[in-house]
């Protein structure tokens, strides 16, 4: 039975009524007060019927005489602070450690299915440091969501259509010369995105000669041969133009095994993957059903619109006049075959926060349709990442590249690491091996200990720090701990006593406060969406034990009951550090 159970019944004991675990309100004492909990009593005054000193009071006289595990009370103003026994605590910390997979809610067969969408890249350019934050966020929310005991399909919507592919295809129709990822020794997706910005470059050099011969930029854009040339290469695809269907899937190829090799130096996976090119079809029958409906209407040139504005937003087009379909179409069908595929009972959009209109519109739309699931589409909406030069522009080739970022950090790490001597006495082997984990934790640290609303600043130097709230830091510390339980010769699975022969002292019992916190912070993790809570509880749990180990002996204290409570203790850190990071997708070293 837990704290908050025990207090809850001898309060409803000693008042002779029942309340309830949420008017059982226990939060860490504060340190410039004496104890280990405080109870808010403002709950129990309809009860107490007394003011809130009075209450306190008598709630803590009748707990220190009928519960041995309080040992102290004072009363702030209405507060309760208990001073709780060591008995107590290392019984709590027997628990914590008998518990393989601590915090982590088992999978029923009939749980709840969640699905996550993250990642939606473009086949016309790499993945950038803008993607790392979106796969980085996705795949861990599909952890945590897991952890809490949901079922969980991981998926990604595959952008490998449209005139943004067009124009890769194109410029490389025109200026390839036959090149292929083997004949150039370059990755496919970076090859085809060379070509993406080729021809941004000559449509801005075709708009700018147009301008000087004094057409208007709108009627510049208009006269755009390249443009032009553009648009109906997609016309050709969607009518299913042999040759314009083999360079399709011709440059598509190379691109889906450059992603696929980052992804895997990512850590990311998913469990299926829908490609545009297939689930447009059925957007654009679903819009054309709904144009028969009168759900949808036509424009005199034959393109389909939605009137969205007695929601409070405003006309929507769903298919252009020559046919082609658009972003929101696509949406439309992938939700149609994701509910066909799967008994969804929660779809997640993990995009951007640019994105929010967008899916307002699809929500709505969906609603409109009549499908039962468009109201109950969560956008997960996070915000956008720079770096400290500023926004990056993928058209113009000046993003930071998703592939050149994880080398550079493996190689900062690795750098970073030799400097402050952390590999002295290692293997090649295991150089690369810690430089990896280090450098990638340092990555993925940065990124997910903000709050995924937020827009973020990345910033690799201050990532790779060994010091403060780094993923460094915390990867040494579990380090820390595993070379000192390698160096330790207790017998670590025996149960520790609790029957008073030792007595702990008050930073001990933080730590296992924290440890004890650890469930719940996954809870509140799913429930709001932000790895960022776990995140940021790891290291305030690595920052609290790094100040024990440094204030207490462990392997050097004689007494052996209480080095082995330190060394269990220090396992029981290192564990929850471990499962913490796990739901980051983040590694632990055993050495660093």
């Amino acid at each position: 039975m837990n704290l908050s159970e025990k207090i809850r019944r001898a309060i409803s004991s000693f008042y002779g009524q029942e309340i309830s675990l949420e008017q059982v309100q226990l939060k860490k004492t504060k340190k410039e007060f004496k104890g280990h909990l405080t109870l808010v009593v403002f709950p129990l005054l309809k009860i107490s019927r007394k003011n809130p000193e009075q209450t306190a009071r008598e709630t803590g006289e009748f707990l220190l005489n009928n519960e041995p595990f309080i040992e102290e009370y004072n009363v702030i103003k209405g507060f309760l602070n208990l001073s709780v026994s060591s008995s107590y605590w290392i019984s709590l910390l027997n628990e914590i450690d008998s518990t393989k997979r601590y915090g982590i809610t088992p999978t029923a067969d009939d749980a709840p299915l969640v699905m996550l969408e993250y990642s939606s890249p473009n086949t016309n350019k790499p993945l950038h440091l803008g993607h790392i934050r979106n796969n980085l966020l996705g795949f861990s929310l599909s952890e945590i969501m897991k952890a809490v005991g949901y079922r969980v399909v991981k998926t990604n919507i595959v952008n490998d259509r449209g005139i943004h592919i067009c124009k890769s295809m194109l410029a490389w129709k025109k200026w390839g010369n036959g090149e292929t990822p083997k004949s150039t020794g370059k990755k496919g997706d970076h090859l085809t995105g060379d070509y993406y910005v080729m021809f941004d470059r000559e449509y801005k050099r075709e708009i700018a000669e147009l301008q000087t011969k004094g057409l208007s930029l709108k009627d510049a854009e208009e006269k755009s041969l390249i443009m032009s040339e553009a648009r109906e290469m997609l016309r050709k695809w969607e009518a299913g133009d042999e040759a314009t269907r083999t360079l399709w899937k011709m440059m598509n190829s190379w691109v889906y095994d450059g992603f696929d090799e980052t992804y895997k130096a990512l850590g990311v996976n998913f469990d299926k993957i829908y490609y545009e090119s297939e689930t447009y079809i059925d957007g654009k029958q679903t819009v054309i059903e709904g144009l028969k409906k009168g759900t949808f209407y036509s424009k005199e040139d034959g393109s389909v619109w939605a009137d969205l504005t007695a929601d409070g937003l405003d006309e929507k087009l769903l298919l252009r006049a020559d046919g082609t379909s658009v972003y929101i179409t696509q949406d439309i069908g992938t939700s149609r075959q994701r509910f066909r595929d799967y008994p969804i009972d929660r779809m997640v959009y993990v995009v951007g926060n640019e994105q929010n209109y967008h899916f307002q519109v699809l929500s709505l739309l969906l609603d409109k349709l009549g499908f039962a699931f468009g109201k109950g589409l969560v956008h997960f909406s996070y915000g956008m990442v720079e770096l400290p030069e500023g926004k990056m522009k993928s058209r113009e080739g000046t993003v930071v590249d998703a592939d050149d970022l994880i080398e550079e950090m493996i190689n900062t790490a690795r750098e970073t690491s030799y400097e402050l001597g952390k590999l002295n006495g290692c293997s090649e082997e295991e150089v690369s091996k810690i430089a990896r984990i280090a450098g990638l934790g340092a990555l993925k640290y940065f990124i997910l200990k903000v709050d995924p609303r937020k827009n973020m600043v990345f910033n690799p130097k201050e990532s790779i720090d060994f010091n403060g709230n780094t993923g460094p830091f915390i990867q040494y510390t579990y380090a820390r701990i595993q070379s000192l339980l390698r160096k330790s010769a207790e017998t670590l699975n025996e149960t520790l006593p609790n029957n008073g022969g030792i007595q702990i002292c008050d930073k001990e019992i933080s730590l296992i406060q924290w440890l004890d916190e650890f469930p719940a912070v996954i809870r509140d993790a799913a429930d709001g969406f932000s790895p960022a809570l776990i995140a940021n509880y790891i290291y305030e749990l690595a920052k609290e034990y790094n100040q024990f180990y440094h204030d207490f002996p462990v392997l050097r204290e004689e007494n052996a009951e209480l080095r082995r409570f330190r060394i269990v203790l220090s396992e029981n850190v290192g564990k929850v550090i471990k499962t913490g990071f796990s739901l980051l997708g983040i590694d632990v070293p055993d050495r660093m």
